[in-house]
């Protein structure tokens, strides 16, 4: 799933260990979810969303339907 973390993160000045730690996650957890290889749970999906005073439909972008 593409996202806009690593936007929201830079815009902050955080590393990626800065936002593991606001999220008590590894470091691994956020470059995965960064890169799309992972998808976040629900509760670390609304964690990062409350630290980044948005919503999730803001970080994260669900992929297209395919045409029918």
């Amino acid at each position: 799933m593409e996202n806009t973390l690593p936007q929201h993160r830079q815009s902050r000045g955080w590393s990626q260990q800065r936002l593991a730690d606001e999220l008590g996650v590894s470091r691994q957890t956020i470059i995965s979810i960064e890169k799309g290889r992972y998808d976040p749970s629900l509760p670390v999906a609304f964690r990062l969303a409350n630290v980044f005073e948005c919503t999730i439909e803001d970080l994260f972008i669900p992929p297209k339907a395919p045409d029918s």
